[in-house]
């Protein structure tokens, strides 16, 4: 039988494989664009990035193991959906269109989404909210970086 952990898993996964849809020339813009003096993490991003979307899928799973195939409980998968749609829409989408504007709406957006998510599974679990803290603490830092960038790179704004 699938457990639910491989399903939320492989979701998960299959979704983030969309992140990897641009092209060579899009990751030459991106690679030669100014950055601010002070992101000296960023080869450490990936894997920050990783360690949220386990976060986020564990935080799936508690929430759908407490109430599983309730009409609440989809609803709320489907906001974990949509907060990894947009997470993973930010690389591609703001590479594709060559935006840092559109870059820092994305994250923004997917900060909006994941305060809702929290509000909205912390009567579920106070774990599967804590698991979201990750996301609530790092994507401000993403976007205001983006952000950051776009001030250095106006030409790419």
């Amino acid at each position: 039988m699938i457990k639910s952990w491989m399903v939320i898993g492989g979701v998960t996964f299959v979704v983030a494989l969309a992140a990897n849809f641009f092209t060579p020339s899009d990751r030459r813009w991106f690679k030669s664009l100014q950055r601010p003096r002070w992101l000296t993490f960023e080869a450490a991003i990936p894997l920050i990035w990783t360690v949220i979307f386990i976060c986020g899928a564990w935080s799936a799973y508690i929430v759908w193991e407490k109430k599983p195939s309730t009409t609440e409980t989809w609803l709320r998968m489907g906001l974990y959906l949509l907060l990894e749609i947009a997470t993973i829409a930010y690389t591609p989408v703001m590479f594709r269109l060559r935006s840092l504007k559109i870059g820092t709406i994305i994250g923004a957006s997917g900060f909006i989404i994941a305060v809702i998510l929290a509000i909205a599974v912390l009567p579920i679990s106070g774990w599967a909210a804590l698991l979201l803290v990750p996301y609530l603490l790092w994507s401000p830092i993403g976007t205001y970086t983006t952000k950051a960038m776009t001030e250095l790179n106006p030409q790419d704004a």
